[in-house]
């Protein structure tokens, strides 16, 4: 859902405009003095000297100075867009069965292509993806207050228990009590594979991946689980770790592995806007903290970043400063750095 204005300084605008910062559409508008137009954040057009810059908080206060639209990024769509944004997700909110593309586009006023485009911009995920995320927000309320999972599965709208279990496999994994425990009564299998970024570790659960990081062994790992039975290899887990090494490698593709993870509930949200964000490109901590629901959690979104027990899987190298500076990452910058340039290439 379109994202509610944040306090923003003129550097940081400056900076959101030299990054083309499409998180920030909505946030304000640039005037460019010498030309007399004002343009979106993210406008492709050549960026004006910093001197001829003034900001405004929309439109309707650049026009009274006398700037025009630009015509080439259409700055006065955005509300235009945001409501189509609004019209459509309150559809998938409150419908009863999940609406099609087609359907989604009506309500906005859009072709479907056009309006594919504008959702993912604005929501930095697809319509289907949105729609694929509510329904798993039905399950998982329909699993509090039914009796048994078959009981939630069709409480929640699905017609088949597997469409069910691929949409909540988190829900239905480790529980909080045993990540606390160090992974009592689990069965952890690992295995290492060598990348041009280092080696990396993937370890998984009999239900998805709980671990991936640039390490070369199991040592950290049974730190983090002391109490489970930690094996290495096993033919579930080659798969998984060949899956993983190719998501790695040839980014771009959308991430289908299976995870078994936990954070808080804050953790969770910053790593589910962190999947939104499509490969190539980059969100601030701020955007991101404003995504996940608290705006000024600046800090505690880079906190949940270094938190983030499936690294790459989970995105956080997308996650930089409102500058475009990189910020940290704890497999060392260069690898974070050497990801985004891969993934910008592809």
């Amino acid at each position: 859902m379109p994202e509610a204005k944040q306090k923003l300084d003129d550097d940081q605008r400056w900076a959101a405009v030299l990054r083309r910062d499409r998180a920030m559409d909505g946030q304000f508008v640039t005037g460019v003095l010498s030309t007399g137009i004002y343009c979106r954040p993210s406008c492709a057009a050549r960026h004006p000297r910093r001197d001829n810059v003034r900001f405004f908080a929309n439109g309707n206060e650049a026009r009274e100075t006398g700037l025009r639209a630009c015509l080439r990024c259409r700055p006065d769509e955005v509300a235009a867009d945001e409501a189509g944004i609004a019209q459509a997700i309150r559809l998938i909110e409150q419908a009863e069965e999940p609406p099609t593309l087609e359907q989604l586009a009506q309500v906005a006023g859009y072709s479907p292509f056009h309006f594919h485009r504008l959702f993912r911009r604005a929501t930095g995920v697809t319509p289907a993806a949105y729609v694929r995320a509510e329904r798993a927000k039905r399950a998982e309320r329909a699993l509090k207050e039914s009796d048994t999972v078959t009981e939630a599965l069709y409480d929640a709208g699905y017609a088949a228990p597997a469409r069910f279990y691929a949409d909540v496999p988190d829900r239905l994994g480790m529980k909080p009590s045993t990540w606390r425990d160090g992974g009592r009564g689990e069965t952890i299998r690992w295995g290492v594979a060598w990348t041009d970024f280092g080696p990396l570790l993937v370890a998984a659960t009999e239900r998805g991946i709980c671990r991936v990081a640039f390490e070369p062994d199991d040592a950290v790992l049974r730190e983090l689980f002391p109490n489970a039975r930690i094996e290495q290899g096993g033919a579930i887990l080659e798969g998984l770790l060949a899956d993983a090494v190719d998501y790695v490698t040839k980014p771009g593709r959308a991430m289908t592995l299976p995870l078994d993870v936990r954070g808080t509930a804050f953790q969770q949200a910053v790593w589910r806007e962190l999947s939104r964000i499509p490969p190539g490109e980059t969100l601030s901590y701020a955007a991101l903290a404003a995504r996940a629901g608290n705006p000024r959690a600046v800090r505690a979104v880079g906190s949940a970043c270094g938190a983030n027990p499936v690294a790459v899987l989970i995105p956080c190298h997308r996650a930089v400063r409102a500058d475009g500076s990189l910020g940290g990452y704890a497999w060392g910058l260069p690898i974070k750095e050497k990801l985004l340039e891969r993934e910008a290439a592809n």
